[in-house]
Formats: structure tokens, C-alpha cells, sequence
């Protein structure tokens, strides 16, 4: 009888790692089976972010993990930072994505575009998860075109005054600090769109429970409004200069999301492995059925696919080299490749697919949104349309 391989790393790309990014990844890995995977079906069902886990986030170091150490962060380089997203994500997309948005979407632009008293205000208390911050870009009516956005900030003798609504923000209402995205024009400021750091007990600030989801309910998703919400001068991100600098943001988190989803591929795949040489139909496993074993090896080769795709962007981004466009590249192609995953690991499980004790159908709902923000699938192609033909279709 043939060797039965157990695992996804089938091109041994665990040699290509340090000691020092596997023990990372082991880390994070035993944290999501010991702590996150017991509990995360029944928030899932009863539609709760896991807060009781928020403080252990906090020891863990994962919030940040790729910026300086000075600021109480971790200082890991970013293929131990992408080994945690695909840890978490292997978990749950929702998790995933509280930890993202903390460190790629809030605690770097504090970084990269604040000041020195803005980074040592906000980032130890970020890094450690005794302060929360949401991310305050998209809007009921500006999704793909983050351009065209209505909030203004209107500057006064004595600060600014923010108006308008934010749209699908991941840890709005639990945020104890938004980064928020306005236009200044108005205000003579030449600079456009700039960012700000909003505390959300400001008067005006308010965020609302998103209702309805059928994907990631086991995350924090909000709307927020600025009603004449008054912040002093220095509230602005003194760096920003334009609407580029929440790009640059938003490649950050796609990084990270590039490597979540091959986290979240592996889950299902280890699932509908284990599930098809225990499930017994016509007088044998299913693992010998040749639908299952052709479902099984179009996984492994995916995933071997995304794993190579991460590993070579994260060494490019410590070299310094990393694009946006190949970010777009590793995003578009690995999370596409998840949702293709999920739901031939959901169809192989059956009818038992569809219930809450697997994670498949988990999964595969999580993804359809990851697919979505970020930067739509669509919106992907037509960045790398116009990489390859030096043509926008935008």
C-alpha cells in the first residue's frame, strides 16, 4: 500500500524558513488549536468576536509584530509576520482580520505617517491590545474608488471638525482609536486627502453594529459617523500627503491577507484529508474514491502554489523590493484559490459540510468577504491589466 503524505507542505518549504520565523509560526499555530479552534465554531453561530482572547492576542506579540521594537512591538521581518497571518486565518478569517487591521491598517500608518508623539501615544498601547483601532476608509458609496470619499475635515482657528460615514469597518465598534480618511480640499488645504487620528470617545464620533452579514460573524464589522467631531491640530497624520499614503496602508494588510489565505486553504484541506479516510461509503474510505483523490490533489497543488507565491513576496518585502502590483498579484491569486478550496473541501464533507463542528462552510463564507475588501478580485486584475499593457481601464 502506497505512503500516505500527511501535511500540506509538500515541496518542504518549512527548510526554507529561519528558526527563528518556524518557532514564530509554531507558536501561533499551537495558540489558534489550543485557544481559538475550540471556541471559534460557537462564536461563529452566535455571531460574536471572541474579546475574552483579545488580551492573550496581546501577550502573543502578533498585533504589529513587523514594526520596531522601540514602540512595543515585536521587530519580526515580514515572512514571520505572514507565517502569523496564515496561523490566524487557519483559525478564522474574522481573527485574522482584528489582528490585520490593528497592525497593518492602524498601528502602521501611526508609524509611517505620524509623529513622535502620536507613535509613543498610541503604538505600545496598540501593540499590546489594552487600546483597540479600527481603519476609516470605505464609504456606503465608495468602495473601489476610495477617491471620490464625502467625509471632510474642515479646518478651524483651533483644530479640525470631521463630517461624514465610513462604511464595513472591521473593529469599529470595540475601537477605542480610528484612523479616519477625509478630504480637506475645502479647507484650502492642497494636500487632499489626509488621515486622521480620532479617539472615539470624541463627541460626534459614533459606530453601529453592521447588520445582516452572512460572512465573517465572528468579527467586529461596523458604520461609522463623524457628526461634527472636533479634534485639535496635531490630530492630523503629519505625513500624509494625499490619498496614496492609505493605499500604501492598504498594501500592508494585503500582504498579510495574501498569506491568510493560505491559511485558510490549509484548514480545509487537512479537513477534507481527515475526513475522506474516516468517512466510509460503498465499503470504503472515500480517500479511495478517484473524485475525492482528484479533489485532494487539485488542493495540494493550489496551496503548494500560494505557499511558493507567499514565501517569495516576503523576502522581497524585507529586501526592499516588494511592488504593490505583486501584491495585488499574490492577493488575487491566493484568495481566489482559498474560496475554490473551501468549497471543494465543503462538497467532499457532504452533508455534514454545512454544520458548525467543520470548518469548511466556515471557511468558505469568510473568504467570499477576504475575495471582496481589500481591494476587490476584480479591481486586482485590472491593476495588473495595467501593469502588463501600460493601459488603465480604471
Amino acid at each position: 500500500m502506497a505512503a500516505r503524505f500527511e501535511g500540506s507542505d509538500f515541496y518542504d518549504i518549512d527548510a526554507l524558513f529561519s528558526e527563528e520565523e518556524r518557532m514564530v509560526r509554531d507558536t501561533i499555530r499551537d495558540w489558534v488549536e489550543d485557544r481559538l479552534l475550540p471556541i471559534i465554531g460557537d462564536a461563529y453561530v452566535t455571531q460574536r468576536f471572541p474579546t475574552e482572547l483579545i488580551p492573550e492576542i496581546g501577550e502573543l506579540g502578533v498585533l504589529g509584530a513587523n514594526l520596531p521594537e522601540e514602540y512595543g512591538c515585536a521587530g519580526l521581518n515580514n515572512v514571520a509576520y505572514g507565517l502569523i497571518m496564515q496561523e490566524l486565518e487557519r483559525g478564522d478569517s474574522g481573527v485574522r482580520s482584528f489582528v490585520s487591521v490593528q497592525g497593518a491598517l492602524v498601528m502602521y500608518p501611526i508609524y509611517a505617517f505620524g509623529s513622535e508623539e502620536q507613535r509613543r501615544t498610541w503604538l505600545p498601547g496598540l501593540a499590546s491590545a489594552e487600546k483597540i483601532g479600527c481603519f476609516g476608509l470605505t464609504e456606503p458609496d465608495y468602495g473601489s474608488n476610495p477617491a471620490g470619499m464625502i467625509t471632510r475635515a474642515r479646518e478651524t482657528g483651533d483644530g479640525w471638525v470631521l463630517n461624514g460615514t465610513k462604511m464595513w469597518i472591521t473593529n469599529g465598534s470595540m475601537a477605542d482609536v480610528a484612523v479616519v480618511w477625509a478630504q480637506t480640499r475645502e479647507a484650502g488645504d492642497t494636500k487632499g486627502i489626509r488621515g486622521f487620528v480620532v479617539p472615539t470617545d470624541a463627541p460626534g464620533f459614533s459606530a453601529r453594529d453592521q447588520k445582516g452579514k452572512l460572512s465573517l460573524l465572528a468579527s467586529d464589522t461596523s458604520e461609522l459617523v463623524l457628526d461634527d467631531v472636533h479634534l485639535p491640530h496635531d490630530a492630523v497624520l503629519p505625513r500624509t500627503t494625499g490619498l496614496k499614503n492609505a493605499l500604501m496602508c492598504l498594501t500592508q494588510a494585503r500582504y498579510g491577507i495574501s498569506w491568510g489565505a493560505v491559511g485558510a486553504a490549509m484548514a480545509c484541506f487537512h479537513e477534507a484529508s481527515s475526513y475522506a479516510g474516516q468517512r466510509v461509503m460503498f465499503d470504503g474510505t472515500i480517500a479511495g474514491k478517484q473524485i475525492q483523490q482528484v479533489r485532494l490533489a487539485d488542493m495540494l497543488t493550489a496551496i503548494t502554489q500560494g505557499q511558493l507565491l507567499c514565501y517569495r513576496l516576503g523576502r522581497l518585502k524585507d529586501q526592499g523590493t516588494m511592488t504593490p502590483q505583486q501584491v495585488s498579484l499574490a492577493k488575487r491569486a491566493n484568495v481566489n484559490m482559498a474560496c475554490d478550496i473551501a468549497r471543494e473541501a465543503r462538497r467532499l464533507l457532504g452533508a455534514n459540510g454545512i454544520l458548525a463542528e467543520y470548518s469548511a462552510m466556515r471557511h468558505m463564507a469568510n473568504l467570499e468577504s477576504v475575495y471582496t475588501y481589500e481591494g476587490t478580485h476584480d479591481v486586482h486584475s485590472l491593476i495588473l491589466g495595467q501593469t502588463i499593457t501600460g493601459v488603465s481601464a480604471f
